[in-house]
Formats: structure tokens, C-alpha cells, sequence
């Protein structure tokens, strides 16, 4: 679904990181950490297609992707229904107004559908771009942060989502600082630390799981892995 292979990214002469590689696969749910300013949002971009590596492969499967970043890529001046109409005719959907009125109501959101979008908090906000990617039903699911703003119940409703989408066989990649939270869903866990790579594989063997914060596991990790490579 997708493949990464040595995949380094440079601004100018900053090396954000280097020689990365990995393969996700359909039907799983893949969890990447790392420290601020480890690189976690520029690679998710890549493997979105909307930045180009400096080295290396990006590969995806064809087939829908859905991306839910920092921007919400919401109209303030439109109501709830009206930006998941633009949104629908700008992908070319064939969706009537019950069921853009399902998605709102599988977001929690149904009550506010003619409520201009402006006048939303961060966590509305936040669950109708939530709706805006559903909508795509996408084959490819990538997710930077999505449960920045949201309430517990929320919280609750955006892992459901993900466990769907893992569920009807979509490739599910998020970026979390809420490891205690999340890696519970996560099949694979990957972590960017010291411009690379420093751990891949399941979310219940890396040395964080199960505490809040994994910034102390990384910090570890990336010291025993220049200890090794010295």
C-alpha cells in the first residue's frame, strides 16, 4: 500500500532525516512518534505526495488517500454542510444531502450542519475535517495530530473511526503524542529520533508503551543507538 525506501529529506543544508525506509500495508494501523522538530509532519507529507524527497522512493498503491494535517482546509464563512459540499463536488462525489448529513452525524456534528464553520471551536473544527476525510472513504488514511483539540468523547470517536478504517482494509498511518492513548490501536510503531529511524515494529515492544509522553523511551533509544554505531 506503501513503501518507503531510504527516504532522506533536506532543507537546504538541514538534514531533517536520512535513510529511511518501510513498507505499510493494507488493513493496518501504523503509529509514528518522535520529539518535536523530529521530522514526523514533514514524512507524513511525503508520504502524502505533497512534498518531494531529497533521496530515496515514495510509493503508493492506487487507489483514494485522505489526509488530515495541522490545517483544517475549512471555509469559515460556510456552514458545516456547505463545506462538506464543496468538498464533495471538488473530488467529484456523488453524494446527496442525506448523506452528507450521515457523516456529520457520525462525527457528532449533525446539530451544528447549518452553524457557520468561523464560529466553531478547534474541536468542531477539528471532527468536520475529520468528516471531509471520511468522505473519501479512502484506501490510504493518513493522520498528523487529529486529536489536537478534541474532548474525551471525541477522542473516543476518532479511534472508532480508526479502527474502522483499518477494519474495510485502508493502510492507516498517524502521528501521535499520546502513545498511553493510541498505541493500543497501532499494529506497527515507527519512531523518528536523531534524523532517522530508530525503531520499527510493534507498538507493545517499544520501550514507551504504555506511558503518555514517549519522549524519555526516544531520547534512550537514540543514545543506545549512537552507543552501538560508535
Amino acid at each position: 500500500m506503501l513503501r518507503l525506501d531510504r527516504v532522506g529529506k533536506l532543507y537546504g543544508v538541514k538534514v531533517i532525516f536520512r535513510e529511511v525506509s518501510c513498507t505499510l500495508a493494507a488493513g493496518s494501523v501504523s503509529l509514528l512518534v518522535g520529539g518535536n522538530g523530529a521530522g514526523k509532519s514533514t514524512l507524513m507529507r511525503l508520504m502524502a505526495g505533497l512534498s518531494r524527497p531529497t533521496s530515496g522512493t515514495v510509493e503508493r498503491a492506487e487507489g483514494s488517500m485522505g489526509y488530515l494535517g495541522h490545517a483544517t482546509f475549512l471555509y469559515p464563512g460556510l456552514s458545516a454542510l456547505e463545506n462538506l459540499a464543496f468538498w464533495r463536488t471538488a473530488h467529484g462525489l456523488r453524494l446527496g444531502q442525506r448523506e452528507l448529513l450521515a457523516l456529520l452525524e457520525r462525527v457528532g456534528l449533525a446539530a451544528h450542519a447549518h452553524e457557520r464553520a468561523g464560529v466553531f471551536s478547534r474541536g468542531m473544527a477539528q471532527r468536520l475535517n475529520l468528516a471531509r476525510v471520511l468522505m473519501l472513504t479512502p484506501h490510504l488514511l493518513l493522520l498528523d495530530e487529529p486529536g489536537t483539540g478534541l474532548d474525551s468523547a471525541s477522542l473516543a470517536l476518532l479511534r472508532q473511526e480508526i479502527r474502522a478504517a483499518r477494519e474495510r482494509g485502508a493502510c492507516v498511518v498517524l502521528i501521535s503524542h499520546d502513545l498511553q492513548g493510541d498505541a493500543p490501536l497501532a499494529d506497527r510503531l515507527l519512531a523518528l529520533e536523531g534524523r532517522k529511524l530508530i525503531f520499527d515494529g510493534p507498538a507493545a515492544a517499544f520501550p514507551g508503551f504504555g506511558v503518555s509522553q514517549p519522549a524519555a523511551a526516544l531520547q534512550q533509544l537514540s543514545a543506545e543507538d549512537a552507543s552501538c554505531c560508535a
